[in-house]
């Protein structure tokens, strides 16, 4: 599953049985016309867990951020207070993408933000700094220095 959206509170990192978890929402906003042909939004609210050492996103995960966010869906239910079932929707996180922050020109055109990290790969906040800010040679070229295509997919 594969979900974009923008998050609704600054990501949470705890640590369960040994393990790091990071725990975030997204609001993911579709937009629509009804059958009037008036424009319709439906949000729906992702919550998830991201089971990764590599915490060094987690600063950057804060409200408003817009992320690309792919996983696992786990549908839960529960029992609300007035004895009906509810439901919600989770996402185990295998990977997220940085895309920019609420307002940022590069949100909506598309074009990504200097943060990225995907699965299990190096976190590098930009070719230029490591995840700790500090100047430096990084093993990420610049975009003048590949000389042929990096093709990341699995297939």
């Amino acid at each position: 599953m594969q979900v974009i959206g923008n998050l609704g509170k600054d990501c949470v990192t705890n640590t369960v049985n040994g393990k790091s978890v990071m725990n975030f929402n997204v609001a993911h906003t579709e937009k629509f016309k009804n059958n009037q042909g008036v424009q319709q939004d439906k949000t729906i609210w992702v919550e998830c867990a991201y089971w990764s050492d590599r915490t060094a996103v987690a600063p950057y995960l804060k409200k408003g951020t817009q992320v690309y966010v792919e996983g696992s869906p786990e549908v839960k239910t529960y029992t609300k207070n007035d004895g009906t079932s509810g439901f919600s929707l989770s996402l185990r996180v295998l990977s997220v993408q940085l895309l920019g922050n609420k307002g940022d020109s590069n949100s909506s055109s598309g074009g990504g933000s200097d943060y990225n990290a995907v699965g299990n790969s190096n976190y590098q906040p930009n070719s230029n700094t490591n995840s700790y800010g500090a100047q430096g040679n990084s093993n990420v070229a610049a975009s003048n220095e590949i000389s042929e295509p990096v093709d990341d997919l699995p297939f």
